[in-house]
């Protein structure tokens, strides 16, 4: 859409108001946020009128400026894990630490149930040692180290009830 009657810049931007409404519609739904995406947008644009460069589309330049606020919104508010409450307070959501605690006892319990070449195996790898220095103080060959330590792995996974060794290790 070129604008010839508008004589400044200025104007052109005015103009360029209820494409620049539609164009909000596809990243936010509420009127709310159309409107204060719109003026976002128009605010940044006077702002920067001086970085336009005359000859080119000011409705293109518009519409990029309006999708990179957006997204730069929407990345800022993923980041931020707060949540507004009713009273204006902040929530930051937090595991409860009972669940933590019984769930280490349960493992506690599981690990005891392990063979002790099993569990001392996969302890040794747990407290950071590598598998050739468990090897080595077990006495035993490397593949039998990895080998305890992956059956050690599977036989808790099946005491706890876990689907998977991942789904175990991201309880926190």
């Amino acid at each position: 859409m070129l604008i010839t009657a508008c004589s400044t810049l200025q104007d052109e931007v005015v103009a360029l108001l209820p494409a620049l409404r539609n164009f909000a519609r596809r990243f936010v739904f509420s009127e709310t946020d159309v409107d204060d995406l719109t003026q976002e947008t128009v605010g940044k644009m006077l702002a920067h009128l001086d970085s336009f460069t005359p000859g080119t589309k000011l409705r293109s330049w518009a519409f990029t400026i309006m999708r990179n606020t957006y997204m730069t919104e929407y990345k800022r508010q993923k980041r931020v894990q707060l949540r507004n409450s009713d009273d204006g307070l902040f929530e930051i959501p937090v595991a409860g630490r009972q669940q933590l605690c019984i769930y280490t006892a349960d493992v506690r319990s599981a690990l005891a149930r392990l063979p002790t070449y099993q569990r001392d195996a996969l302890l040794m790898i747990v407290d950071g040692l590598s598998y050739d220095d468990a090897a080595r103080l077990s006495g035993c060959e490397i593949g039998t180290i990895k080998s305890r330590v992956s059956r050690a792995r599977a036989t808790l996974v099946k005491i706890l009830g876990e689907n998977s060794i991942r789904s175990a290790a991201s309880i926190q």
